[in-house]
């Protein structure tokens, strides 16, 4: 359990039986329905370390442990040797029980190993990338269940008299200014981390199922590229949309009733399991870009640069503006890139400093570029019997363009210079 994210750390033993199987002994903490009543069985899926594996992530296994044993003929046979020591209790999320798992506290639960020994790890994030995408997804689902609720509430909270309104006449929140500016920032962060998290899995589907093995490679690397952004910057941007629904609510947001500072409380962990934002956004800097020397980012500018082209030099007064801002965000996406492809094998410490602003600036700048191609497609559509829908991804997009975009040039300054003040400060003087 002490390991946390740091798997190198895994201290669960797997002792071979001599028929095929092996006695696990260890505990696990954070097993999302470790225990329940409501199947006749649990199969728990282990990481745990053979007698002679080499130290480290390459001498991980996997193996699988059921709750009960399973007969020859497929029936449910003796209780395994692992309990539920406890549940743990939580900040949010509570309808999803979490247990703390003991393993062969008797005579060693029996598990099955999974594939080759010391294979784990790889095994394990088969199953981890798709979890970082339902979890992204799960950071879109709460910002917009934050917002409908929001929303629901301005626009039947009666309070205080309009700025400007000389009739006097009291009206709902919602025609207040800054109630406004927060909804439509919950509404456009929380369409921009969907469109992101929608067009990758668009990714996904293309790189399992296009006929085409050149489309087919495209993609997964685009796939491999984006995934850390979806989960990371998706939870990131809900921790805001859910702050803000509380205060949408006013003094009402701050009490449990109401319901509002739930969603805040389940979006908290979002940004910790699966992998923290900084795992992310390290895996992001260094397997996706350093690594590869960022061919598949520079490939992605390319089409953010097109998309960027096509607003700048349309008609439309509203989409030439968002195509102004996605070029300073592009720019500096571009600047961030550059430096760390020059810095980070010499100077990984900054590198890694500069890592999160890195991957919240990637998401700002794909996030807005998405929006802006579902602005081009809206205004082709203005003149169908959607108009009022496709004026709202207009007015969106723009929003995005006008007040979300612009932290890209702050998260670019935090890449590029910021690292030596992580850095400087004396242990002591923390």
């Amino acid at each position: 359990p002490q390991a946390g994210s740091d798997l190198a750390a895994v201290r669960t033993r797997a002792e071979p039986r001599g028929d095929g199987s092996y006695a696990i002994a260890g505990t696990k903490i954070f097993i999302t329905w470790g225990e329940h009543d409501m199947a006749e069985n649990i199969v728990h899926l282990v990481l745990a370390r053979l007698p002679d594996a080499p130290p480290g992530v390459k001498g991980i296994s996997l193996f699988v442990v059921p709750k009960f044993l399973v007969n020859d003929d497929g029936s449910l046979g003796a209780r395994n040797d692992l309990v539920c020591a406890s549940i743990e209790h939580k900040m949010g999320i509570h309808a999803s029980a979490t247990a703390v798992m003991a393993f062969g506290e008797k005579d060693g639960a029996i598990g099955y190993l999974v594939g080759e020994a010391n294979r784990g790890l790889e095994y394990m994030f088969t199953m981890m990338n798709h979890a970082r995408l339902n979890v992204g997804l799960e950071g879109v689902a709460i910002s917009e269940r934050a917002y409908q609720q929001a929303l629901a509430y301005a626009q039947e909270r009666v309070q205080g008299r309009i700025i400007g309104d000389k009739s006097g006449d009291k009206k709902p929140i919602l025609h207040h200014p800054d109630v406004r500016r927060m909804l439509m920032d919950m509404k456009a962060r929380t369409e921009g981390t969907r469109a992101l998290a929608y067009y990758v899995a668009g990714c996904m589907d293309r790189a399992k199922a296009h006929p085409d093995e050149a489309v087919r490679k495209q993609n997964q690397s685009r796939l491999e590229l984006l995934t850390p952004v979806v989960k990371g910057w998706c939870t990131e941007l809900a921790q805001g949309v859910t702050w803000n629904g509380i205060q949408v609510h006013g003094g009402m947001g701050f009490i449990e009733e109401t319901g509002a500072c739930q969603h805040m409380r389940d979006a908290r962990i979002t940004t910790i399991y699966e992998g923290t934002t900084a795992i992310q956004a390290n895996d992001l800097i260094g397997r996706k870009i350093a690594r590869e020397g960022g061919q598949t980012m520079q490939a992605l500018i390319g089409e953010l640069k097109a998309t960027q082209a096509r607003l700048a030099g349309h008609a439309d007064g509203g989409l030439q503006k968002i195509g102004q801002s996605l070029a300073r965000g592009i720019a500096a996406l571009e600047d961030a890139t550059a430096w760390l492809l020059a810095n980070y094998d010499a100077r990984p410490q900054q590198a890694a400093a500069g890592a999160v602003p890195y991957l919240k600036l990637a998401g700002h700048v794909v996030g807005g570029w998405l929006l802006g191609r579902l602005a081009l497609v809206a205004h082709e559509r203005m003149g169908g019997s959607d108009a009022e829908f496709h004026g709202a991804r207009l007015v969106v997009a723009r929003y995005f363009a006008e007040h979300v975009l612009p932290e890209a040039q702050a998260l670019r300054d935090a890449v590029v210079d910021g690292a030596e003040s992580v850095l400087a400060l004396p242990e002591g003087l923390f």
